[in-house]
């Protein structure tokens, strides 16, 4: 991107000062800021209720339920940010790819990707196909006021993943498969869903997103060798296609800890960590100049509160040296979780690191 084709940086508004943008920009913070992944969903009982009876894509593109949803765990939780609700596989539908989000199964693809031809299902993205997003975000900013809302989208390979194998998989065969056996078309196909992301990302943060997450939830298939080869260059692209902006990035995989370096190196401003590196090794894996999010086990919310309490101390005290640290889960909140023990756990770290 060219100096004049780069986007021009949002001016500060309401959240800029905000503890989350400045963990973001490794800034002094008066507490440590915390939010979670999955926070608006299946976990409380507000969600369930006003999603009775809706399917999941269609909830995506109601813009008054979105708005509902996404200010639910903000109302409960008092976390730091809103997370906007809605599904990586949101601007594959949009731009016409013939997919549902099946119960208990997740988003299944009718025509799975296997062939150059079949790149043909993925045209350019336009604001006109996500008028929603638009519109809902314009919803969400005005109610969430100093509280900043965090746009985000799939990564390129973990959209790939899904589009390749037709739907949810544990070993990706057919995804890398086609990595391995034809890397042309994958990098064709990656490029491809690099605009398309980049593009849907570009519509959160014009309608008012003060901070972007880009999940690669299943990157932590790859070896590092096939990271950096076959999927860092479309990650970067989307990361400096919307780096004029001057919101910040954040960047999440789940069992990434061998690709944090490589991670980091793909341009975001926030690495987010799962819960089997400790922050302080992440640190030193990701190198100077980020700041880091997580990283406490979903599963540690089951236990007693004096056991949740003492997982969360472990991580703070790992995060003690860190320039910016931004609370969350090592993943997303599990569906069963107890909401008032997310509660508790905000209120314990708002407290516990208070300045």
């Amino acid at each position: 991107m060219s100096a004049n084709d780069a986007p021009r940086a949002k001016q500060p508004s309401a959240t800029y000062d905000s503890a989350f943008l400045k963990a973001c920009r490794r800034e002094p913070v008066p507490h440590t800021p915390v939010w979670f992944m999955r926070q608006a969903g299946r976990s409380l009982p507000e969600y369930r209720k006003v999603r009775e009876g809706i399917p999941m894509l269609e909830s995506c593109m109601r813009p008054e339920l979105v708005t509902e949803i996404t200010l639910q765990p903000v109302r409960r939780h008092d976390v730091d940010a809103a997370i906007y609700f809605s599904d990586i596989v949101v601007p594959l539908k949009a731009i016409g790819v013939d997919l549902d989000i099946k119960p208990g199964v997740g988003p299944v693809v009718e025509r799975p990707i296997r062939t150059r031809a079949d790149l043909a299902q993925l045209r350019d993205l336009t604001p006109e196909d996500v008028s929603y997003v638009t519109e809902a975000i314009g919803l969400l900013t005005r109610e969430l006021g100093a509280t900043p809302l965090i746009g985000f989208a799939g990564a390129p390979f973990t959209l790939a993943s899904y589009l390749v194998e037709g739907g949810p998989s544990r070993t990706y065969e057919n995804a890398k498969a086609m990595m391995y056996g034809d890397p042309e078309l994958w990098a064709d196909l990656l490029d491809r869903l690099a605009d398309i992301t980049t593009a849907f990302l570009k519509v959160q943060i014009e309608a008012g997103a003060s901070a972007v997450q880009l999940f690669d939830s299943w990157a932590g298939a790859l070896a590092p060798v096939d990271y950096r080869r076959s999927v860092l260059p479309a990650s970067a692209k989307v990361f400096e296609a919307v780096a004029g902006y001057g919101v910040p990035r954040i960047h999440f995989g789940v069992g990434t800890g061998e690709l944090l370096s490589l991670m980091g190196e793909a341009g975001a401003d926030v690495v987010g960590v799962d819960w089997r590196v400790p922050l302080d090794e992440a640190v030193r894996r990701v190198g100077p100049g980020k700041a880091l999010q997580g990283n406490l086990d979903p599963t540690v919310l089951f236990a007693p509160t004096e056991a949740v309490e003492a997982k969360t101390r472990e991580v703070l005290d790992s995060a003690a040296d860190l320039e910016g640290h931004i609370f969350n889960l090592g993943h997303g909140v599990m569906p069963s979780t107890d909401p008032d023990a997310l509660t508790r756990l905000v209120e314990y770290v708002h407290t516990h690191s208070a300045r």
